[in-house]
């Protein structure tokens, strides 16, 4: 029998895009997210001043807020688009990302512009769900994961460029601008997609929008022991990563004094998890995602315990922050791509339902997790590393219970 698993599947419509067009709209759909995110961190200072931030801790609330309501829609985005579309709601989602912007920048005070965050963030969180949506309509199997690979390694850019970007507008304008840009970035997303994107789901491929049968989805997803496990995993891990993002502009500022170079060493961090990511990509296979994950994990726990021992018993020098700070940002990227795999391994027909709830924990959960340890921040490195070290141990002792006790090992599904 011939194999069919690089196909795309048999009602998809005829590709109008090439597959290297096709990869970068993607990566820019899921980059709406992460741009919103990092290129204002330079920024913190500036808006905390303009809106009488007493609290520098609450400037952290900017990035949060976004993360919240990226992290609930998601929830919403996956039954409607495969309701209506994936194109109609993708409109509506960047339409949003524009005038989000727009809001931000008009905001009269403190309150209404982390609001205006809340809905730029629930507007980009259908820019990822239909990303990936569209991805899985076009392609399967082995192309599937190809396109995927390629869309992360595009992806990744944005965590590394996006600072320096923020850094580079503020050198020009105030903060404002950035929000300019942001507005601009969604207004270009809508333009390439109208005149260059097809709608990737059929009309007879698409499910009514019933809300029982969508919470019965979900119940079952959360009922799938594995699925349940590594979700609470990726949520935790992604809470400490959150952490580090939410506090990195007074870590670097504040502790460190690094000024300018800031969103250099920020792009070092990030430039260490996609190695991790792209390495991932080519020895998953032949290792297996738990033995990576479940290693990576155990590494990562051992750096965190070492962090937060190092910083409880005084000021920790710059190059050992860091160094520790990349070897732990190398091992998440080993756990994150793996961790969405395994929960999604069992899942089946619920897969859709999956995505949506392992989006919303690994990016509302983690906002509160990683909120809540970036408010310790005190002038010092130590509250965030501890709670680097507590989440991760967390992690740790969720997967043990999940894998009842045996970590690194394969494991193999029962036949459907």
């Amino acid at each position: 029998m011939a194999d069919t698993s690089s196909q795309p599947t048999a009602t998809a419509p005829v590709r109008q895009l090439p597959l290297a067009e096709f990869v970068a709209m993607t990566a820019m759909l899921m980059a709406t997210n992460a741009i919103a995110i990092d290129i204002m961190l330079p920024a913190l200072p500036a808006m905390g001043e303009r809106f009488g931030v007493a609290q520098e801790n609450d400037r952290q609330l900017i990035v949060i807020s976004y993360m919240i309501g990226f992290g609930i829609s998601q929830l919403v985005y996956g039954p409607l688009t495969d309701r209506f579309g994936r194109r109609n709601v993708l409109f509506i989602s960047l339409a949003a990302y524009a005038v989000a912007g727009v809001c931000c920048i008009f905001a009269p005070n403190f309150s209404t512009l982390i609001a205006a965050r809340v809905f730029q963030g629930t507007s980009a969180g259908g820019s990822r769900v239909i990303a990936v949506s569209a991805a899985r309509d076009l392609y399967a199997g082995r192309t599937m994961a190809k396109v995927m690979s390629l869309v992360m390694i595009v992806f990744m850019a944005a965590p590394i460029l996006a600072p320096s970007i923020g850094q580079a507008l503020l050198a020009v304008v105030d903060w404002r601008g950035i929000f300019w840009f942001l507005s601009g970035f969604g207004a270009v997303m809508f333009l390439w997609v109208l005149f260059r994107l097809r709608e990737t789901l059929p009309k007879e491929r698409r499910v009514p929008f019933n809300v029982p049968t969508i919470l019965r989805n979900y119940s079952r997803v959360f009922a799938t022991r594995e699925t349940l496990g590594y979700t609470v995993a990726s949520g935790l891990l992604f809470g400490g990563l959150m952490s580090y993002v939410s506090s990195s502009e007074q870590i670097y500022h504040e502790v460190y004094h690094t000024g300018a170079m800031f969103p250099i060493w920020f792009a070092g961090a990030a430039g260490a998890m996609s190695v991790s990511n792209l390495i991932n990509s080519r020895l998953v296979e032949r290792f297996g995602m738990r033995k990576m994950s479940h290693g990576a994990l155990l590494g990562f726990v051992l750096v965190s315990a070492i962090h937060a021992v190092l910083a409880s018993q005084g000021p920790v020098p710059f190059g050992i922050f860091y160094g520790l700070m990349l070897v732990a940002f190398f091992m998440i990227g080993f756990q994150g791509p793996n961790y969405s795999a395994i929960a999604m391994e069992p899942l089946g027909a619920l897969a859709g339902s999956g995505a949506a709830v392992i989006g919303f924990a690994s990016s509302f959960a983690a906002a509160m997790i990683g909120g809540f340890i970036a408010r310790q921040f005190n002038g010092t490195i130590t509250p965030i590393l501890i709670g680097h070290f507590v989440v991760s141990a967390l992690a740790l002792v969720v997967i043990l219970i999940t894998e009842r006790g045996k970590l690194m090992q394969p494991h193999h599904l029962p036949p459907p």
